[in-house]
């Protein structure tokens, strides 16, 4: 008998933990990885879901979800996501599928390729921007501009 109860519940924590959310309202049923404040990543990192991070970066990170760079967090590598919210400083260029948003303590210097961009007050944006129509598949509503006009371009500084 005492065997049955521990197996019932070693399943019921399983399935409790699959769907999970965290403090920052990730859901526990993707790939999420974190790289905590005194984490640091020198390299490549490709991963199939989110990221998140907090500590420092030099190379290239690549996400097929969204990328959430925090505001203890020192990047010098290019960013390649769904969603990028830089709230850190980040040196080097952003390829945002859908949006990148820098909020108020954010920095960035280096190129950026968006659908769409946010940059709240207080944000710093150094480096040339070009917007085009996201892809079918990564599109929120599959609505957005056309071909014909899907490409601007903007040089120069941004300082919110």
């Amino acid at each position: 008998m005492e065997t049955d109860f521990e197996i019932l519940e070693e399943a019921t924590m399983a399935r409790g933990d699959r769907g999970r959310q965290d403090d920052n309202g990730f859901d526990g049923g993707a790939n999420h990885v974190r790289l905590g404040p005194k984490d640091s990543l020198v390299g490549k990192l490709t991963i199939a879901g989110d990221l998140h991070v907090q500590g420092s970066v030099e190379g290239e990170l690549s996400a097929s979800g969204d990328i959430q760079v925090d505001a203890p967090a020192n990047i010098k590598a290019t960013l390649e996501g769904r969603n990028v919210t830089i709230e850190g400083q980040v040196q080097g260029n952003v390829n945002a599928r859908r949006r990148l948003t820098l909020s108020g303590s954010g920095a960035l210097n280096g190129d950026v390729r968006v659908s769409r961009l946010s940059v709240e007050d207080g944000a710093t944006l150094n480096g040339n921007v070009s917007m085009q129509a996201a892809p079918p598949e990564e599109s929120e509503n599959n609505e957005g501009p056309s071909e014909a006009e899907a490409v601007v371009v903007a040089e120069g500084e941004h300082q919110g």
